[in-house]
């Protein structure tokens, strides 16, 4: 597949996630860490308009120059910007607006790569449509958020893939004997900068489960009064329970008695058999304490990972956020992509079931702050 092919497809997956929604549904933000659609879509065409046409497309005429300050994210390097909490007051550039952005950025975008490119400018352009990649899923998590805290519960759409997860089938323990493990990307192709540099780590013998935590599962932790004792939580994780009042993972509602689960679908009963989904690290480590168990490493679970089934959930993993050995920052704005980051973080492996196609690798490192549920989080354990 050639660079432009690969660049349409991607851009037009975007745009195919949005296809379910309404007008209004772009414009909406209720918390501070969902972003509108319509800023997604724009902010990952000034990426390829700021980072690419800009510097290296001769000739190029921005389209607005305005879209800079609307669309920039956390680019201290690039310039002032419109602040996360405000992105949802951004009535204007309007739905039509974005689009035809775009499809400006789009039409000059496949012109320039009629050309031959540099290595530097293809590392960027690969950069990308990874950057989009990571939008889309968030996209869809944003989606999910937005249309799950309206009250009436619409569905989001039937026609595409319907994003659970396979059903549970019991968990075995796979047991690792202690030694030196290599860990972090190994390749040739793409991979992010926190991936990097391979290095050796050595560690204790372990087991860990050959499957997600169900549903089920966890609805026995509830059942047992998870939520009320606070011998299974940090201080910091009891204080986020009792101040919000968490009862339960994120979308389940007990309704009469019975448990209902918002899905894309809309509001269902609670499925069992599927994959826990949509906990925070707190709650993932509470639910490891009631077991008896705790939550794998990061390292622990890259050397397992080749024996496990993944990819419905991200999985909470113990470890911080950290640099590996080596661990160097880009110069510019493309440094400011994962380094600035690595604090008061959890690192989450895996992907899940709203993870772009082709866009999971083993050595891949999301992470987020321990109270974050939205997005598709799940939990493995580990002893």
């Amino acid at each position: 597949m050639t660079l432009a092919e690969q660049y349409q497809q991607i851009r037009k997956h975007s745009e195919h996630i949005c296809e379910p929604l309404e007008t209004e549904d772009y414009v909406v933000q209720p918390i501070i860490d969902v972003s509108p659609p319509k800023w997604h879509l724009g902010h990952t065409t000034w990426f390829f308009e700021t980072f690419i046409l800009q510097p290296f497309f001769s000739g190029y005429s921005v389209y607005n120059p305005n879209y800079n300050y609307v669309f920039n994210s956390y680019y201290e390097t690039v310039g002032n910007r419109v602040i996360r909490t405000d992105r949802g007051n951004l009535s204007r550039p309007s739905v039509s607006e974005v689009y035809q952005y775009r499809a400006y950025v789009d039409q000059a975008m496949l012109h320039f790569l009629t050309s031959p490119i540099s290595e530097e400018v293809s590392a960027l352009f690969i950069l990308g449509l990874n950057h989009e990649q990571q939008h889309q899923e968030l996209l869809l998590t944003d989606i999910k958020y937005i249309l799950g805290n309206n009250p009436l519960f619409p569905a989001y759409g039937k026609f595409l893939t319907r994003f659970s997860g396979a059903e549970s089938k019991g968990n075995n323990m796979l047991s690792f004997d202690s030694g030196i493990y290599e860990i972090g990307y190994a390749g040739d192709g793409f991979c992010f900068d926190n991936e990097l540099s391979r290095h050796q780590v050595y560690l204790q013998p372990f087991s860990i489960s050959s499957n997600l935590v169900s549903n089920a599962e966890y609805l026995l932790f509830i059942n047992d009064g998870g939520y009320t004792n606070f011998n299974y939580w940090h201080a910091e994780g009891w204080d986020w329970v009792n101040d919000n009042q968490i009862k339960a993972p994120m979308y389940w509602h007990n309704v009469d008695g019975n448990w209902l689960n918002y899905t894309y679908e809309g509001l269902n009963p609670l499925n069992l058999n599927e994959p826990l989904a949509h906990v925070s690290f707190y709650e993932a480590y509470a639910y490891a304490c009631w077991k008896g168990m705790r939550l794998p490493t990061e390292f622990e679970w890259e050397v397992a990972a080749r024996t496990l089934e993944w990819g419905t959930r991200w999985e909470w993993t113990e470890s911080a956020y950290l640099p590996y050995p080596g661990f160097n920052k880009a110069p510019g704005a493309i440094g400011e992509y994962n380094g600035k980051f690595m604090v008061n973080q959890k690192v989450l492996r895996g992907a899940s079931v709203v993870t772009s196609p082709n866009h999971s690798r083993i050595s891949y490192r999301n992470f987020f702050h321990p109270h974050l549920r939205w997005q598709f989080t799940g939990i493995r354990l580990a002893r």
